[in-house]
């Protein structure tokens, strides 16, 4: 996730939405006292080659500390950070008032049928024997598939704005005008190169992990009107 004081936004980073590239593309806009949260280490030479600042500031500030958070660091001697793909709720909690209220929040979702391809196929790149899709997302935490708690807090949406992946370009294009950024948007190629079947998700997806999705993802479905 990224917080940019400067332009006044905060990031909330979703799965399988092309969030790595757009977390890369943003960075090149953040300076010395915004949030910038880790990624993998094979994406975070990308990040240096555009001359962007790397991970920065992550950790939550001991004065927004809850008693838990305050017997985590006693007991455990680890620091509260912000992270990937972290809930809109802790990030609420983690800032000041004025910061959450008054900064643009904003996120990406995604055809959940769609997700559920691209999840599977980065899921299995590395997989001697690949289980059938079924299969695999029987196999996994298929929970983890739905993206709304991330932009949500207590069933609501709790962001200003959620961009269609499927509408990314045009997407992005309105992002930049709406923060005033100086240039465009331009995404690096990161996890991209995972799924070599470009087939449509229906012409892969058997009923069965159709409902299955379907039940997971309801409600993204509801609130955006996907339809398989």
């Amino acid at each position: 996730m990224i917080i940019s004081h400067k332009y006044k936004f905060i990031f909330l980073k979703t799965r399988k939405t092309a969030g790595t590239s757009i977390e890369i593309a943003l960075s090149r806009f953040c300076e010395e006292k915004d949030i910038i949260t880790h990624i993998s280490a094979k994406d975070e030479p990308i990040r240096e080659e555009l001359g962007s600042l790397s991970p920065q500031n992550y950790y939550v500030p001991l004065a927004r500390y809850t008693l838990k958070d305050w017997q985590r660091l006693i007991i455990r001697r680890r620091r509260k950070k912000f992270y990937n793909h972290i809930p809109a709720l802790q990030v609420q909690q983690y800032l000041e008032r004025n910061t959450w209220d008054n900064y643009f929040k904003f996120c990406f979702e995604r055809n959940p049928w769609d997700k559920a391809i691209s999840l599977y196929y980065w899921q299995t790149r590395n997989q001697e024997s690949t289980p059938s899709l079924t299969e695999h997302l029987k196999s996994i935490d298929i929970d983890r598939l739905s993206n709304f708690h991330i932009y949500s807090i207590n069933e609501k949406i709790a962001v200003d704005h959620v961009g269609l992946y499927e509408n990314l370009e045009n997407e992005l294009e309105k992002i930049a005008e709406r923060l005033k950024l100086p240039e465009k948007l331009i995404l690096p190629k990161a996890k991209g190169d995972a799924r070599k079947n470009r087939q449509h998700y229906r012409d892969i997806m058997d009923e069965e992990t159709r409902y299955l999705v379907e039940k997971v993802c309801a409600k993204e479905i509801s609130y955006f009107g996907y339809r398989y």
